[in-house]
C-alpha cells in the first residue's frame, strides 16, 4: 500500500513538473475579456507561461510591446503604460511563443468594492429583502461603460495566486447579480465623469474585518491573535483572521486602481475601540501591498438596526467616524436616514452607494463644489441651561428638520443621567434644553440602536449622523 501511494505521488509530481515545463500562457481571472484598465497609469499584468522563457505583452492602444521573463514556476510580471479613459474597445495579446487575446478592454475608472452582506447584496435582492428601485434600475442599466468583476467566496489559511470570477458587462441580463451598493457608486461616477467604470467586487456577508486583513496588520493590533495554519484551523469561513485576505483579496493585489470602497461594521459592532486600530491598519496595509500609493478609501457607516442586545451600535458608529481623522484620504457616507431599523439589509443601497460616489467626485476627481459629506459636530458650548451645538458647515444655508420636531437629543449634568431635550435649528447651529437638567454638561443625538436622524445639511440633504460629546 506504502509503494502504490508513492508511486501515485511520483506520477502527480512529474506529471505537474511537466506540466509547468509545457504549459501554455495562463492569466488570473481578474485579467480577461470585457475588463477595466485604470486610465494614464502604469497598471500592472502579470501570468503564468512556460518556466524561465520570454513573454512579450502588447497593448492595441499604442501599439507597444512590453517582455519580462518568467520565473521557475512560470510567473512573470509586469507593467504597462495606459492612456485616458474613453469608450473604444481595445486588446491585449500576451505570448510566450504561443499567443492569447484579451478582447474588449476599456480604459476608465477602477474601484475595489468589498465588505459585509450590505456590499454583498445584489440589484435583485436578498430573500424578502428588495433594493428599493431596484427593477427600474435593472431595466434601464444596459451600458458598456459599466463593467463589475465579482469574485467568488473562498476562505483560505494561505494567500491564493488566483480565484474565480468573471468580468460582466452592465446590463438587464447581467446587472441583477451586481453588489447593489457598488453599481449605484459606479453608475453616478459613470454620469458624472463620462468615463468607464470598473467594479472589482469582493465581500461576503456577516464577515469581520479581521478576516480581510493581513496577519502582520493584525498582529500589530492584538499580537496574540490565532492565525489559521491550514484551511482545517479555519473556525470561521467568513470571520476567522487573514482567510478572506488570503481567498479573496490577495488574488487581485496590485491590479491598477484608483481606490476603494467598503461597507461592514455590524460584525464588529461590539468591539468599537478595538474597531478604529483594526480599520487603519486594514486600510494602510492595502495600500501598502497594493503599491499604487495612498489610494482613497471612502466607506459606509452602517445604519440604524435593532439588534437585539449587544453594545449600542452608536459606538461603532462613533468608531467609524473616527476612521476619517485616524487614517488619511478617507471619507464616511453618513445613512442614519436609511429607514430599516427592523431589517440589517437597508433597501435604500441607491444613497449608499452615491454618497460614497459624491466623496469620490468631490475629493478624488476635483469637482470640490459639490456637497459631498454629512455635518460633525465643530464645538460645543454650554449657556446657562441651554447646550449651542455648531456644526462644521457654513451658517447658510446650514441645516434642517424638514419642519419636523427633534426629538432625539438627550442631554446630562455632572451625574451623568441623561434626559429628553427639545431641539431648534438656526444656521448651522442646534440649540438643545432640557428641563429637567440645570446645567448640561454633556449632549447625546439618536446614540442608541435604532432612531433615525431628523437634521439634514440644506444643501445636499445629506443626514448628520449620531453623536456624543461625552466619553463616558
Amino acid at each position: 500500500m506504502k509503494k502504490i501511494t508513492k508511486r501515485v505521488f511520483v506520477i502527480l509530481f512529474l506529471s505537474s513538473a511537466l506540466f509547468s515545463l509545457n504549459a501554455e500562457i495562463r492569466m488570473p481571472v481578474i485579467f480577461g475579456d470585457n475588463m477595466v484598465l485604470q486610465q494614464q497609469s502604469e497598471a500592472a499584468i502579470w501570468g503564468w507561461a512556460k518556466a524561465n522563457t520570454s513573454v512579450r505583452v502588447t497593448t492595441s492602444w499604442n501599439n507597444k510591446s512590453y517582455s519580462a521573463k518568467s520565473d521557475g514556476q512560470g510567473y512573470w510580471k509586469l507593467k504597462v503604460k495606459t492612456p485616458a479613459a474613453g469608450y473604444t474597445p481595445y486588446t491585449i495579446t500576451i505570448s510566450d511563443g504561443k499567443a492569447i487575446t484579451l478582447n474588449n478592454i476599456l480604459i476608465g475608472e477602477v474601484w475595489i468594492c468589498s465588505g459585509q452582506s450590505n456590499m454583498e447584496m445584489p440589484m435583485k435582492g436578498f430573500g424578502n429583502q428588495p433594493i428599493e428601485g431596484g427593477p427600474e434600475a435593472i431595466a434601464t442599466s444596459r451600458n458598456p461603460g459599466i463593467r463589475c468583476f465579482t469574485m467568488k467566496k473562498a476562505s483560505k489559511s494561505a494567500p491564493q495566486a488566483d480565484g474565480e470570477g468573471t468580468w460582466e458587462i452592465a446590463g438587464p441580463e447581467t446587472t441583477p447579480d451586481f453588489t447593489a451598493t457598488g453599481y449605484y457608486f459606479g453608475r453616478l461616477l459613470n454620469q458624472a465623469l463620462d468615463v468607464p467604470v470598473g467594479l472589482i467586487h469582493t465581500s461576503w456577508g456577516g464577515s469581520r474585518i479581521e478576516a480581510w486583513m493581513t496577519p502582520s496588520s493584525i498582529k500589530s493590533v492584538i499580537p496574540d491573535v490565532q492565525i489559521p495554519a491550514t484551511d482545517a484551523d479555519i473556525k470561521s469561513q467568513n470571520g476567522t483572521p487573514t482567510v478572506l485576505y488570503n481567498g479573496m483579496l490577495h488574488p487581485i493585489v496590485g491590479y491598477g486602481i484608483r481606490g476603494a470602497i467598503w461597507y461592514q461594521g455590524e460584525s464588529n459592532r461590539d468591539e468599537p475601540a478595538r474597531y478604529v486600530e483594526l480599520f487603519d491598519k486594514m486600510v494602510r496595509e492595502w495600500r501598502t501591498i497594493w503599491e499604487v500609493g495612498e489610494f482613497p478609501f471612502y466607506y459606509c457607516q452602517i445604519a440604524p438596526f435593532n439588534y437585539g442586545g449587544g453594545l449600542n451600535s452608536g459606538f461603532i458608529r462613533e468608531a467609524q467616524a473616527k476612521g476619517m481623522k485616524t487614517t488619511p484620504n478617507t471619507g464616511m457616507a453618513v445613512l442614519m436616514d436609511s429607514d430599516s431599523p427592523t431589517c440589517i439589509h437597508p433597501p435604500k443601497k441607491k444613497i449608499a452607494g452615491e454618497r460614497m460616489a459624491l466623496w469620490a467626485l468631490a475629493k478624488t476627481y476635483d469637482m470640490d463644489k459639490i456637497h459631498y459629506r454629512s455635518p460633525e459636530v465643530q464645538s460645543v458650548t454650554m449657556e446657562g441651561r441651554v447646550a449651542i451645538l455648531t456644526m462644521d458647515i457654513p451658517s447658510s444655508p446650514g441645516l434642517t428638520s424638514h419642519g419636523k420636531e427633534i426629538l432625539q437629543f438627550q442631554v446630562a449634568g455632572d451625574n451623568k443621567w441623561f434626559h429628553p431635550a427639545k431641539a431648534a435649528i438656526a444656521g448651522n447651529r442646534i440649540f438643545v434644553f432640557s428641563p429637567n437638567v440645570e446645567k448640561p454638561v454633556a449632549v447625546r443625538y439618536c446614540f442608541n440602536d435604532t432612531e433615525a436622524t431628523e437634521i439634514f445639511t440644506v444643501e445636499g440633504n445629506l443626514p448628520l449622523s449620531s453623536f456624543r460629546t461625552d466619553n463616558w
